[in-house]
């Protein structure tokens, strides 16, 4: 992780002392467990958000395909009753499918994307509206319900945290070797072993936590796996990297060949995907698709991003941080739910958070390039 990436994690814990303060409820091991349930969601938009950040690109819709892909994936359970393997993989298809219309959209037919995806935003919510008449259709299939809503057997949950440790100190000795092979300078062991430590005892403070209520919620394992893949996505392969050569300087990617069409396409594609997947996690929770289902979810994905330290301009952002990011604003809605404080209040702190992450990203921007 970055300086910033650390910087943040301060701050969440800033924000836990202090809401564990003014509610005692908020460090519960229940309470941290339903917060971990609820980021899943904006975590999953958030981590296909980053991808489409960082090429210089927005998508509005994301919301809207997980109200849409949410009711396509009960009116496949409960109207047309068809097993859970299909529902899920006709809802996956569907997000993908909306994801590749709308990066066709932006990436041959040169449309921006801030107006295509405005312009999906209100279809897919339309679309939503009219195939499910305006109803809140039930779900009651058992395997969906356990998506969104099953925990995994403590036991589970140690083996995966020695396993995150074991990974950790592996990645660490690894990186010092190589970057030592190469003749590069590398930080103090001293260093390396207290972030080592650190990430170490949060995780294991996350395992014992959770194993403390009812274990590992399953919509978090999805999003670990999910971020461990897009995370060796952008930055171990030559597809992530062009992503990042894209967003810093277009003009400079197009001179050295990178197909800048096709790359644009697929992050659309991919956010369409993921976001179908976010739909299925919410529609298990909620055990039903609403017709407001994933309202505004596209707003806490893009504050998540920023937060996390992904620049609006392109060009810069981490999956890592853009988790972090969606554990912010989660946390400030959870612990402003339990305070009692007004739903008005929520809006206002989140997009003041926002107004200040872009104005911050923007003011180092300018003394880089001083």
């Amino acid at each position: 992780m970055d300086v910033r990436a650390y910087t943040m994690v301060g701050a969440l814990v800033l924000l836990w002392v202090l809401f564990g303060i003014l509610n005692p409820t908020f460090l519960t091991s229940r309470n941290l467990s339903n917060l971990f349930t609820q980021m899943s969601v904006t975590s999953i938009l958030a981590i296909g958000m980053v991808l489409v950040i960082v090429a210089a690109h927005i998508d509005l819709s994301v919301g809207s395909i997980v109200g849409l892909t949410g009711g396509i994936a009960a009116i496949l359970s409960n109207w047309l009753e068809l097993p859970a393997i299909i529902v899920i993989l006709g809802t996956l298809v569907a997000g993908a499918v909306l994801g590749l219309l709308q990066g066709w959209l932006v990436a041959y037919k040169m449309i921006p994307a801030f107006i295509v995806t405005l312009g999906g935003m209100m279809v897919f919510r339309g679309v939503l509206m009219g195939v499910t008449q305006s109803k809140t259709i039930p779900v009651s299939d058992p395997v969906i319900a356990l998506l969104g809503n099953a925990y995994f057997a403590k036991g589970f949950g140690i083996i995966i945290g020695l396993l995150a440790v074991g990974i950790m100190l592996w990645t660490a000795y690894t990186k010092r070797r190589s970057r030592q092979k190469y003749g590069f300078e590398i930080a103090p062991l001293g260093v390396d072993i207290i972030k080592v430590s650190v990430l170490a005892l949060l995780v294991v403070s996350f395992v014992v936590v959770m194993n403390n209520y009812k274990g590992i919620p399953f919509p978090i394992i999805f999003v670990i796996v999910l971020a461990i893949i897009f995370y060796i996505i952008s930055t171990k392969t030559t597809f992530g990297r062009h992503i990042y050569a894209i967003g810093g300087n277009i003009e400079a990617a197009r001179l050295s060949g990178i197909h800048i069409k096709r790359k644009t396409m697929l992050i659309f594609v991919f956010n369409g995907l993921l976001a179908s997947i976010a739909a299925i996690v919410l529609t298990s929770r909620l055990a039903s698709a609403t017709i407001t289902a994933g309202n505004m979810a596209e707003m806490d994905a893009i504050a998540a991003c920023v937060i996390g330290g992904t620049s609006l301009m392109g060009g810069a952002g981490t999956i890592i941080g853009a988790i972090i990011g969606a554990l912010v604003m989660t946390t400030l809605d959870n612990g402003m739910s339990l305070m009692g404080m007004e739903s008005f209040w929520q809006y206002v702190v989140k997009g003041s958070i926002l107004v200040f992450a872009v104005w911050l990203d923007i003011s180092n921007r300018r003394k880089g390039v001083k």
